[in-house]
């Protein structure tokens, strides 16, 4: 059984947090990420939530709050954006490394400077090699169905990996939505109490993050990239166990969308995915062949579920909403690593698109296909990326 309720997108987070019944919660207000702690506190204030809510004074606190109580065998979650999810990276690195499974929510603002409230990917890509594991969502409904998973493929016993749901701020944060929540019973069914095997216990003593000389350190390392590579196939596993109770399937690690006999496939993440599948089913009525790849889970990386998507079409076209300064952005540039040495191999190409809240609409879905076909009909490629709607007379 379900109900449905119009929702704020971060009070769906908050209902998803609630549902799975985390025992510290750590909270640093910042926005967009604001209304998520403030939900939660209202919900213990009228307690209907029993947790442990713990107010800091920084980001780090935040992490360092739940790192500690992760590793104390407790279920933890916090929230936090921007230059806050940056001032996490030190503790979140380490947290990895301490293989702690707790959630984040990743709520997407751009970074300084300049200074602006305004969403793109680039905090939460910027903790790609982390070893947090990264997913991004669509809508406020796969916002709360993705946080009730996520926990659960932290707390696997072959993952224990940190998880980080990225939400665009404002957007989804700040919007409302038709959501469709799971009965409490569900959720205790799918999701059952977290039951670490190794945690800190004053009874049974136990060595916890120490010094590793070279003759380790690599190893450690080697098995989070282990702990990544199993998750791909437990994380399918999870969001199929999850659909067949809700009836919502989501897709796996990422998405396809009509897809079929495309000569053009554009790649996105999060909630501008929406736009593109409104402009790729446009398009198909006039008789273009666009399908669009919606990436689900970015770390880690779905290249092979990737690959049995895009391995008969002539070009990918990546929508970044991030970049690397003196490269490219990063979700092209994964993919391109990926790619390399395959002579049958997509062209691809990177669109740089809604930096700092620069608005992404069917008419800038239309330009990027109209570029990939100029690019395709060329035969020219593309090498450097394509910064889409830069105003040229506004550059310093």
């Amino acid at each position: 059984m379900s109900h449905i309720q119009v929702v704020e997108g971060s009070e769906a987070v908050a209902l998803a947090v609630k549902a799975c019944r985390p025992q510290v919660i750590s909270a640093y207000p910042i926005s967009p990420q604001t209304h998520i702690v403030e939900w939660i506190a209202k919900m213990i204030a009228d307690g209907e939530l029993d947790t442990e809510y713990v107010r800091v004074e920084s980001e780090f606190s935040a992490a360092s709050v739940i790192s500690g109580a992760s590793a104390t065998a407790s279920r933890s979650y916090t929230a936090s954006s921007s230059q806050g999810l940056l001032l996490m990276t030190e503790v979140l690195y380490a947290s990895a490394g301490l293989r702690l499974p707790f959630v984040i929510t990743g709520v997407n603002r751009a970074i300084s400077a300049p200074i602006s409230i305004q969403v793109d990917h680039q905090d939460t890509i910027s903790l790609r090699d982390s070893g947090v594991i990264q997913f991004y969502v669509e809508s406020s409904q796969e916002v709360y169905d993705t946080h009730i998973a996520a926990f659960k493929v932290a707390e696997d016993p072959k993952i224990l990996l940190p998880v980080m749901v990225c939400m665009d701020g404002w957007i989804l944060t700040h919007s409302y939505e038709r959501v469709s929540f799971m009965e409490q019973e569900e959720v205790g069914s799918f999701l059952p109490p977290f039951q670490p095997v190794n945690f800190l216990d004053v009874n049974d003593p136990k060595t916890w993050g120490s010094y590793a000389e070279d003759d380790v350190l690599m190893e450690f390392k080697y098995a989070i990239h282990e702990a990544m590579q199993y998750a791909k196939g437990r994380i399918k596993e999870i969001f199929s166990e999850l659909a067949m109770i809700t009836g919502r399937d989501h897709g796996g690690l990422i998405e396809a969308y009509r897809t079929e006999g495309a000569e053009v496939i554009l790649m996105a993440m999060g909630s501008m995915a929406g736009t593109v599948k409104e402009a790729v089913d446009e398009l198909r009525s006039q008789g273009k062949k666009v399908g669009l790849v919606k990436i689900r889970c970015y770390r880690p990386f779905p290249f092979e579920d990737i690959w049995d998507v895009i391995k008969d079409t002539k070009i990918v076209g990546v929508m970044d909403a991030n970049f690397s300064m003196g490269s490219e952005g990063a979700v092209a540039t994964d993919l391109k690593a990926k790619l390399c040495g395959r002579p049958d191999a997509p062209l691809v190409l990177d669109f740089i698109t809604g930096l700092g809240g620069r608005e992404v609409n069917k008419g800038t879905i239309r330009e990027i296909v109209q570029k990939a076909e100029e690019v395709l009909n060329s035969g020219l490629p593309l090498h450097e990326p394509h910064w889409v709607d830069l105003n040229p007379a506004i550059l310093p």
